[in-house]
C-alpha cells in the first residue's frame, strides 16, 4: 500500500453494491469497515421516528446532541453490519426505500454532514479502514490510499435492489424503485454540500453486467 493514509474509500451511487464489496474488501484486507450510509440513514429515521421538519437546521442540530449511534460488526462477511440507534438495533429499518429517500435529504443539510463528517474521521483517524459512502474520497478522507468510485446503469442497480428487497420479503414496487434511484442520483450530484462525485485520484469501476468477485478482483489488483 502506498505511503498515504492506510485507509480506502469507495464512493458512488446508491444501489451499486458499495457496501457488499466494501465488507468483503476489507476482510481480504484485514481493515474495518466504516459504512458512512448507515449513519445518514439513522439520522433520517429518527427523524421520522419524531415526526421531524429536517430541513430546519437548528432542529437538526437538536438531533445530533441526543442521538446515539452504536454500530457492531456484521455477523458473517454479506451481512450490513449492525446498527443501534438509541440502543435498538435499526439495521433492517434503515436498508428501506423510503429510509433511503430521506437520508438524501438529511445528508444534504449542513449541521447533519458536519458533525458525521467529523465523526467518520475520528474513527478512521488510525487507518486500516475501508470507508464507504458518497463523499468518502472527496471530502471525508481525501488523503486516502486508495481511492473508487464504482458505478452502475440505473436499471441495473433498481434490479438489484428488487431482488435485496424482496429477499427480505418486502413488497415491491418495481417502477418506482428505478423512479427512486434516478432522483437520488440527481438529489445527490445536485446539492451544494458535498455533493456525489467522483475524486479525481479515483480509481473508475463500471460494475454493470459483472458480478461482485470480479468488481473485487479488480479493486485488490489496483491497491497490490
Amino acid at each position: 500500500m502506498s505511503k498515504k493514509r492506510k485507509i480506502v474509500t469507495i464512493d458512488g451511487p446508491s444501489g451499486v453494491g458499495k457496501s457488499t464489496i466494501s465488507r468483503r474488501l476489507a476482510a481480504q484486507l484485514k481493515f474495518t469497515y466504516l459504512d458512512t450510509g448507515a449513519m445518514y440513514r439513522s439520522v433520517a429515521l429518527k427523524c421520522k421516528q419524531l415526526n421531524l421538519d429536517f430541513t430546519d437546521e437548528r432542529v437538526m442540530e437538536g438531533v445530533l446532541e441526543r442521538i446515539n449511534l452504536r454500530f457492531e460488526p456484521a455477523p458473517s462477511p454479506d451481512a450490513d453490519v449492525l446498527v443501534f440507534l438509541d440502543d435498538i438495533e435499526v439495521t433492517t429499518d434503515i436498508r428501506t426505500p423510503e429510509i433511503s429517500m430521506l437520508a438524501s435529504k438529511v445528508s444534504a443539510m449542513a449541521a447533519v454532514r458536519n458533525k458525521l463528517t467529523v465523526l467518520q474521521q475520528q474513527m478512521g483517524a488510525a487507518g486500516n479502514v475501508v470507508v464507504e459512502g458518497r463523499d468518502t474520497g472527496t471530502v471525508v478522507f481525501p488523503d486516502a490510499a486508495y481511492k473508487f468510485y464504482l458505478d452502475a446503469a440505473p436499471e441495473e442497480r433498481a434490479s438489484r435492489r428488487i431482488l435485496q428487497l424482496r429477499a427480505g420479503k418486502m413488497l415491491v414496487d418495481e417502477q418506482k424503485i428505478l423512479e427512486q434511484i434516478i432522483k437520488r442520483d440527481n438529489d445527490d450530484q445536485q446539492r451544494t454540500i458535498a455533493p456525489l462525485k467522483k475524486a479525481n485520484d479515483a480509481k473508475l469501476i463500471d460494475t454493470t453486467g459483472i458480478d461482485i468477485d470480479q468488481v473485487l478482483a479488480l479493486m485488490l489488483n489496483y491497491i497490490d
